[in-house]
């Protein structure tokens, strides 16, 4: 039996742990070939950084790691993709303020 995915935040552990994940992979096809912005509107720990992961693992090209999914046979994966990952948690904009972080004036 496969295990509650708990606190995984990361596509790659989820996956190589065997945890339970429900393929949602045709929906971020459709949002990563649109021409469309979108901005991540979900209260807390309802998978946005999941899904940022997911993304971030389709344009690395890492196509091991969606055997069985939608997008394994949907994908070009010998095009792969510079990936650019800021993590907002370890800059510690909530202390110092996000003026300070970016150094912006």
């Amino acid at each position: 039996m496969k295990k509650l995915p708990i606190g995984i935040q990361t596509f790659s552990k989820l996956r190589e742990g065997d945890f339970i994940y429900v393929d949602k992979t045709e929906y971020i096809y459709n949002i990563i070939t649109g021409n469309n912005y979108y901005f991540l509107s979900r209260p807390r720990r309802f998978g946005k950084s999941l899904t940022l992961s997911t993304i971030a693992e389709i344009y690395s090209g890492s196509k091991n790691l969606f055997t069985g999914l939608w997008i394994e046979n949907n994908w070009n994966w010998e095009k792969k993709h510079p990936v650019i990952h800021i993590s907002f948690n370890a800059l510690g904009y909530v202390d110092l303020g996000l003026q300070i972080v970016f150094r912006m004036n």
